[in-house]
């Protein structure tokens, strides 16, 4: 059984390192490395969930593994993390024997004989998995199991702060391309299929569309949008009595599931489109609410305050991209205006 001495030395080693580097590769590095020589293991590998596939983990990080074997042995089931966090842990002391274990000619041709898999939380999700391999059969201990379960949580820690800092680097991007965009350009047309774009794209979203109040007709109609079907488009007119409530009283509303949503007008078109989560945002000039903007999820989920206060002020920012055009295009008139009057008096004399 390993020495908890040795847990203690490790544990210090790797606050150390989160206190000196934001790296995520080399935080990784150590709670791999750090799992295989304090728990005498063979190899240990972290899995990371798919973002499109839910039911499939790839290889994120590992050492003591063949790339042939991580190709040939990702793992697979929704079921298997759901044991997992119910549990905390599963154990396969003898792949050999053990009737759960799949791909048993490659394990034993890698040289693996037990197994110890734990999840990697984040934020009490479940994002994937850190297993140790060991070339033995054995049991493991109770120690062991929290140690490794320890590990797994400075993984997932590494992972989220990685996350974090990324996603404050595209959220500086993202604010400094559209904040050039408007001031080099004042074609509204331009800087806001940019906006839905960079938006679409930044944020992994299936579609973004803005919508623009028209008080004539009491509709939102479609001024940009990125990613969504032409028949998803053209499934109707968007009344403003019928669309998401509190976005147009200025409100920022979250759609967990715009299929089954009677806040939402068109479920059946969202159901086929494929979209289930939206973040509905207002488009304001001044204080005046002047539209929505509307990011669509092909699959359910949460949207992070950070995200949330970045579209907000972006939309903001489409806000005054419309408003510096509607002045420039009633500078025009004005101008010509003057002209006309200055041609007029003119001839008058």
């Amino acid at each position: 059984m390993t020495d908890r001495k040795d847990y203690f030395k490790t544990f210090c080693m790797i606050s150390k390192a989160f206190g000196s580097t934001l790296n995520r590769d080399e935080l990784l590095d150590l709670i791999v490395q750090s799992a295989i020589d304090t728990m005498n293991g063979k190899a240990a590998c972290i899995f990371l969930a798919d973002p499109q596939k839910e039911d499939m983990f790839s290889p994120a990080y590992q050492k003591g593994l063949s790339d042939n074997y991580l190709h040939s042995d990702p793992y697979r089931g929704k079921a298997m993390v759901d044991e997992l966090v119910k549990k905390g842990y599963l154990v396969f002391d003898d792949i050999a024997s053990d009737p759960r274990v799949e791909n048993k000619e490659a394990k034993k041709s890698e040289g693996i004989a037990s197994i110890l898999v734990v999840p990697v939380m984040v934020e009490a999700k479940p994002i994937g998995v850190l297993s140790l391999y060991a070339a033995e059969v054995r049991e493991f201990s109770e120690d062991e199991i929290e140690f490794l379960s320890a590990l797994a949580e400075q993984g997932g820690i590494a992972i989220q702060n990685a996350r974090l800092v990324e996603r404050m680097r595209q959220n500086a991007l993202l604010f400094h391309d559209l904040a050039d965009s408007i001031n080099s350009s004042l074609d509204i047309q331009k800087i806001l299929h940019i906006l839905t774009a960079d938006l679409a794209e930044t944020f992994g979203m299936k579609g973004v569309n803005i919508r623009l109040l028209n008080k004539d007709s009491g509709t939102l109609d479609l001024v940009a949008t990125y990613g969504l079907s032409e028949d998803f488009l053209n499934k109707g007119l968007v009344s403003k009595d019928k669309s998401v409530s509190g976005a147009l009283d200025g409100e920022t509303v979250v759609i967990q599931n715009a299929q089954t949503d009677r806040r939402v007008q068109y479920r059946e078109s969202m159901k086929k489109e494929g979209i289930v989560s939206m973040l509905c945002v207002p488009l304001r000039v001044g204080e005046e609410v002047i539209g929505v903007m509307r990011l669509c999820s092909e699959t359910e989920r949460d949207f992070p305050e950070d995200m949330i206060i970045l579209v907000e002020a972006l939309a903001s920012q489409g806000g005054i991209a419309i408003q510096n055009a509607s002045m420039y295009l009633s500078l025009q008139e004005d101008k010509k205006d003057l002209e006309q009057d200055v041609f007029s008096h003119r001839m008058w004399f």
